[in-house]
């Protein structure tokens, strides 16, 4: 026999020789549970699962909660395994087995029972979630009365309030109002319900507003290298805004690594369970694991992740429309004279079918043709679609802004002049201008640039500010840093954009190889302007490196004249000509206590005015303290 057989042979033995936790009292208790209906199956049963049902080997281990804010176990949940030399020790082939031997009521049913007897025999502290799919639940407790439920629990030595009933869905529920019933008779004798798995393709949102669990668990999906991607952020931040809704508490499952748990505790998770939290084991713990607790402790604030470079182009979702009136197929050539003379403003006319948009008819184009002699008698009475544009351009509303670029660099300008249809879901609803789309375009940009620079893809100023207020709220003392070039503009002006672009991204390239992305924030704030946020304790050195590194690569991107004689001859903001050296990089650092400073526009205004310092200075990297600088009223 193994070590790990022989520990739980002795678990096995220690539970049943207690005094109310014998082999008899056990099962006594485990009869008391409602069935709903008969156990012949199991009692008929060959399978490997109904074997091992029936000698009772199926035990409990139990893996912690953690409560994120301080590290403090919350509660455990009952995990049930069978012996480790067995082909079904797994969760997996357990739920394989009960499936394939037509086990899965029994299997749960005993499932339950093991847990509650275990931890009622240990005397265990806190909560103790149990799993148990939604259809078993109904079967099991349908025709149980809010008594009877009680003393089942009661009689294995835990307190209705203390359970945690972690309801899951193998397969989707039949009747959803009878499981809502169900849950209302459960939840009045002080039993709590959770929601598992949330988000795994099974969960459902109908589930989760009907039965307003108390607690519902977030799939491990969405936090699994969380730190890594900020569509799951989003994802976790709108479970959030749900649950508030419901007054619903949020467990993160599958917690492995020391990035995830950060992200998670900062974005205000209430409770965690994973791996590196702790393992499920034969006792439950009563701490989490050290690695995980320091973590949970550490006052430095967490990196959150930005979304994905795909992401950044954004939509538009505020395309202006122009509510224009449409016109038919057999519309007379009369008929939209008309319209296009009691409306002055109008530069074009959609012509649909339905609500489908076929063609465009432009004004100028139109009416120079209908002002020509004879033309209204001869064809005033005939249709006008002879003047339309049959390829229209159609944009929905939330189009993609990188796709609507096409149209204003395509070779057909028509579009421009023309105009365009706008439609929703196909359906005409307005026209739209060159000119609106022009704007639309650029102010769609300058709102994705603020969220992440379109140069470099990293953080823009929004996420930039968000950062430094999560640092001041959090009261840790970090360091504020802000990058510029000199004499940048001159070596943009005489090499061009694309070499100035390859010089910015240098600069982009080193702040980030020289922070820490689980401690430090690297911001683009535009053109040659950066922001470094540090945690790190090593920052002044990480600067220093950044400012040397930059200049020894900088100066391969000079032509070998200018490199030759350190610089290059250009014309000044004055148009004085005159010499200038080859760009190097300034950084003004300033130190933020706790209590410095109550926002990030004054963070920002300081670490500005110590760039413009380090600049003046001719020093690559000055630190400055709060005591330098007096903020303005």
């Amino acid at each position: 026999m193994s070590a790990s057989q022989q520990i739980i042979s002795e678990t096995l033995r220690t539970r049943f020789s207690q005094p109310n936790g014998s082999q008899r009292e056990f099962e006594r208790r485990a009869r008391v549970i409602p069935s709903g209906m008969p156990t012949s199956a199991l009692r008929r049963g060959r399978g490997p699962l109904a074997t091992l049902m029936r000698r009772h080997v199926l035990h409990p281990v139990f893996q912690p909660i953690a409560c994120l804010s301080d590290g403090s176990v919350y509660a455990h949940e009952a995990l049930i395994r069978s012996a480790p030399s067995t082909a079904l020790y797994s969760p997996d082939a357990l739920l394989a087995a009960a499936e394939n031997e037509g086990l899965n009521f029994e299997f749960e049913t005993q499932c339950v029972s093991v847990a509650l007897n275990q931890w009622g025999a240990i005397a265990g502290a806190g909560r103790l979630f149990v799993i148990i799919s939604a259809n078993v639940l109904v079967q099991k407790f349908k025709c149980c009365v809010r008594d009877s439920l009680v003393i089942l629990v009661n009689g294995f030595g835990v307190l209705p309030r203390h359970l945690v009933l972690e309801i899951t869905e193998h397969e989707r529920v039949a009747d959803m109002d009878e499981l809502a019933s169900v849950v209302e008779v459960i939840r009045s004798t002080g039993v709590a319900l959770a929601l598992d798995d949330f988000g795994d393709g099974r969960s459902s949102l109908r589930l989760w507003s009907q039965l307003k669990p108390e607690v519902v668990k977030i799939d491990k999906y969405f936090t699994k290298e969380l730190s890594q991607h900020g569509d799951k952020l989003k994802t976790i931040q709108a479970l959030q805004q749900i649950a508030a809704i419901f007054h619903t508490e949020l467990i993160a499952e599958g917690i492995e690594t020391e990035e995830d748990l950060r992200v998670l505790r900062d974005m205000g998770i209430t409770y965690g369970q994973g791996y590196f939290l702790g393992r499920p084991a034969l006792e439950p713990d009563s701490e989490v694991m050290k690695q995980a607790k320091s973590v949970l402790l550490d006052r430095r604030v967490a990196v959150f992740p930005e979304l994905s470079r795909a992401s950044v182009t954004g939509y538009l979702s505020r395309l202006s429309v122009v509510e224009a009136p449409a016109v038919g197929p057999s519309t007379t050539n009369d008929q939209i004279a008309a319209i296009f003379l009691s409306n002055p403003r109008l530069h074009a006319l959609a012509v649909v079918v339905g609500s489908a948009p076929i063609g465009l008819i432009n004004r100028a184009n139109f009416m120079n043709e209908y002002s020509r002699m004879y033309y209204r008698e001869v064809w005033g009475r005939k249709s006008g679609f002879l003047h339309a544009n049959t390829q229209p351009r159609l944009i929905e509303r939330n189009h993609n802004v990188d796709e609507l670029i096409g149209i204003l660099t395509s070779d057909d300008q028509r579009y421009l002049t023309d105009g365009f249809i706008v439609t929703e879901n196909g359906r005409y609803v307005g026209l739209g201008t060159g000119d609106q789309l022009v704007r639309s375009v650029t102010e769609t940009r300058i709102n994705a640039a603020r969220h992440a620079n379109p140069l470099t893809f990293l953080p823009g100023n929004i996420p930039i500010s968000h950062h430094i207020d999560r640092l001041l709220q959090s009261g840790v003392d970090f360091v504020a840093c802000y990058a510029d070039l000199n004499n940048f503009k001159p070596f943009n002006d005489q090499y061009g954009y694309w070499r100035g672009d390859e010089m910015i991204r240098l600069v982009a390239k080193l702040a980030v190889a020289h922070c820490d992305p689980l401690a430090d924030f690297v911001g683009h704030v535009g053109g040659d302007d950066f922001i470094l946020l540090y945690q790190s304790a090593d920052w002044q050195q990480q600067c220093q490196n950044i400012v040397s590194k930059f200049a020894r690569a900088a100066v391969e991107l000079f032509d070998p004249p200018a490199r030759l004689v350190g610089g290059i001859h250009a014309e000044d903001r004055h148009g004085v000509a005159r010499f200038f050296p080859v760009t190097t990089l300034s950084i003004g650092a300033v130190r933020i206590h706790s209590g410095d400073y109550v926002n990030a526009e004054q963070v920002a205004s300081v670490a500005a005015r110590a760039k413009h310092d380090a600049k003046t200075s001719g020093e690559g990297l000055v630190v400055r303290q709060k005591s330098d600088y007096s903020l303005q009223p």
